[in-house]
């Protein structure tokens, strides 16, 4: 099977499309044959092995997952002989806790996070909505407690896990105010957000005491800028682990406004399965939609990367095994 492949940290030229064997499925395990899978800021950091932290998870030395690639949508090949609600035909939606979706072949375990793909999605739609979908739910649900009435500010709005904060929270019932770039206003407004800012033009955080919740799903801002545009017993949460915010999550705790950080790649297989299985009921409701700024085919996954690399990426970046929905 093709696959990409990275044998050394570095920019994306270390990335090439090669050969490589099909995984066989262990008796617990499911054989995938990939159609998508996106291309995100994790898969970046892997490949460069930095921030020099990450070596710890990617590798001291040389790369400790040469294929990239944290989900997929695709159909079952093949199951293991202990398999049990799974047969090959399957179109299903699936989360590796060790990379290997940037091929076209994957093997997870059943217990992994695994769950029907809507027949009402293609595979791309079903990971672009799914990528962003798996973050933002539990730190708006489980770590905010967003309540219908509060109000909520997403800072990075028209990325895939911004897109997807705005959608749940405008769900939710809750008054949605989007930060992002003039050119994606347009975007977040149609995605439920009440109120759009831009930040090139105004800065939201010298508002006053204006938020319950300011959630900042890229990391840009900080709980003492933000603080005093949170109301009494307002939340400020982070995709983005620092020991700053691991501080102020301690020291905020019992504060009339708190700091905090939901590690949601951490939660048990099982919770993120049940995600998963939302997010689609979600997407079939009409309450979630795909939000895809490109879509690459396997051998432009260099050029994806790169796109990726930028920091400037509207929603998902999709990456294509086939030509196949």
């Amino acid at each position: 099977m093709r696959a990409v492949v990275h044998r050394a940290f570095g920019p994306p030229d270390v990335l090439s499309v090669a050969e490589v064997p099909v995984p066989v499925p262990e008796a617990d395990g499911l054989l995938i044959r990939v159609h998508a899978a996106t291309v995100t800021a994790v898969d970046c950091a892997a490949r460069q092995g930095e921030p020099l932290p990450a070596r710890l998870a990617f590798g001291p030395i040389r790369p400790k997952y040469p294929v990239l690639g944290a989900d997929c949508a695709g159909r079952i090949e093949a199951v293991g002989e202990n398999v049990r609600g799974f047969a090959p035909g399957d179109e299903v939606v699936a989360l590796s806790g060790s990379f290997g979706t940037h091929a076209e072949y994957v093997c997870v375990s059943q217990d992994s996070p695994v769950a029907a793909k809507s027949a009402d999605l293609t595979h791309g739609e079903a990971v672009a909505v799914t990528e962003g979908a798996m973050t933002a739910l539990p730190f708006l649900r489980d770590a905010a407690r967003l309540e219908s009435g509060q109000s909520i500010l997403v800072n990075g709005a028209s990325g895939s896990i911004g897109s997807a904060a705005v959608q749940l929270a405008a769900h939710t019932g809750a008054e949605v105010t989007a930060v992002c770039s003039g050119a994606n206003l347009d975007l977040v407004r149609s995605l439920g957000a009440d109120r759009a800012i831009d930040y090139t033009v105004e800065d939201f955080t010298g508002a006053r005491g204006a938020y319950d919740v300011i959630f900042d799903a890229v990391g840009k801002s900080s709980f003492g800028r933000c603080r005093g545009a949170l109301r009494t017993g307002g939340r400020y949460l982070t995709t983005v682990s620092s020991m700053a915010i691991m501080g102020q999550t301690v020291w905020t705790r019992l504060g009339r406004r708190r700091a905090g950080i939901a590690l949601t790649g951490l939660r048990p297989a099982s919770d993120k399965a049940r995600d998963l299985v939302l997010i689609r009921e979600l997407a079939e409701a009409g309450a979630l939609r795909a939000v895809t700024d490109r879509e690459y085919p396997l051998d432009q996954a260099v050029e994806a990367h790169r796109h990726v690399g930028t920091g400037h990426k509207r929603g998902a970046v999709v990456l294509r095994m086939s030509g196949d929905d």
